[in-house]
């Protein structure tokens, strides 16, 4: 695998957590990016406020096939990373055909448009192990039967299976990656994760006294988002394209994650989290943990950060952040 500095890279859902983070990394290796942003007027560029002077962007939409076309025409890039969609696995549920259309359809419209503009294009889709859902084995491989538990993660099936088929019947280099939970400081609000970390940092500040959360029995297969952005990167570095799992294979319990985090600012956790069953999903995914041994075998990556360490970078973000408003505003 080697860099090359003239590479150029199209980027939608640049504005997420994993969209920043490998903005950040294909920078760091020379390569011009572009990221396509939905044109809105409530478009939060906060994740990439430190890049916006390298980086090009493209006004699309996943919705429309144009759009896409005309992405591809004008910045011919070499590379393409699919990391739009609708990800809140909670909004699925409630808004079931948009997560089709944009999660799902959206994968269709962006392989066809490299089809028609260019098939010579590599391109990266991201799926992810809440495809595994009610898992029918435990680790979760590549040739594990997927079932599903939500719409997201049913249109998450659906975007896997079109880059294969696309891949099969036209010949484009077009992989995916099946990520497990991934996290950072750069993590929304409304995940799990990031709710546990600012919310134990609030608690600390004395600006909340309580934390109201859904299944404290999820087990899931947590690791750095950073760490997983060189995955993609690597996959689209090999010869022939393939899918990969990328995970850490150690699996937590939600609980776990309230434990680290509220004992990193001090505080025992069960005295301050409240379970509301409200939070809990029409169909739960219990148990994710994936088995990365083929993305260390055929793409020498394995993950940097273990499960303390991100849990404690998370809330000492969250501190840093919290504490820095609080200053601005004494």
């Amino acid at each position: 695998m080697t860099d090359s500095p003239t590479r150029r890279a199209l980027i939608t859902g640049i504005t997420g957590q994993d969209g920043s983070y490998l903005a950040e990394f294909l920078l760091d290796r020379g390569y011009e990016v572009v990221g396509m942003v939905r044109r809105s007027s409530t478009v939060n560029y906060e994740r990439i406020a430190h890049l916006m002077d390298r980086l090009e962007f493209h006004s699309g939409d996943l919705l429309d096939q144009m759009s896409m076309v005309e992405a591809i025409r004008e910045h011919a890039p070499h590379e393409v990373y699919n990391l739009a969609a609708q990800s809140f696995v909670q909004t699925s549920f409630g808004q079931p055909v948009l997560t089709g259309e944009t999660t799902a359809l959206g994968v269709t419209r962006m392989l066809d448009a490299i089809r028609l503009v260019d098939p010579s294009i590599r391109f990266y889709q991201a799926s992810s192990s809440e495809m595994f859902g009610k898992v029918h084995e435990v680790p979760q491989t590549e040739a594990t039967p997927f079932h599903p538990r939500s719409p997201y993660g049913v249109a998450k099936v659906y975007g896997h299976w079109i880059t294969v088929n696309y891949r099969e019947s036209y010949g484009l280099h077009a992989c995916s990656g099946m990520l497990f939970n991934h996290e950072s400081p750069r993590r929304g609000l409304e995940f799990v994760t990031r709710k546990i970390s600012h919310g134990a940092v609030q608690i600390a500040l004395g600006q909340a006294t309580e934390l109201r959360l859904g299944n404290l029995d999820a087990k899931r297969d947590w690791g750095f988002a950073g760490d997983y952005v060189d995955a993609m990167w690597r996959m689209l570095q090999l010869d022939e394209p393939e899918d990969f799992v990328i995970c850490t294979g150690e699996t937590h319990t939600v609980r776990e994650f309230c434990q680290a985090a509220f004992a990193r600012v001090g505080l025992d956790w069960e005295k301050h989290v409240v379970i509301d069953h409200k939070y809990y999903r029409p169909a739960e995914v219990d148990l994710l943990v994936g088995d990365g041994s083929l993305a260390a075998e055929r793409l020498d990556w394995r993950p940097s950060v273990g499960f303390v360490e991100l849990v404690e970078m998370m809330v000492d973000a969250d501190l840093a952040l919290l504490e820095g408003r609080l200053r601005h505003l004494s």
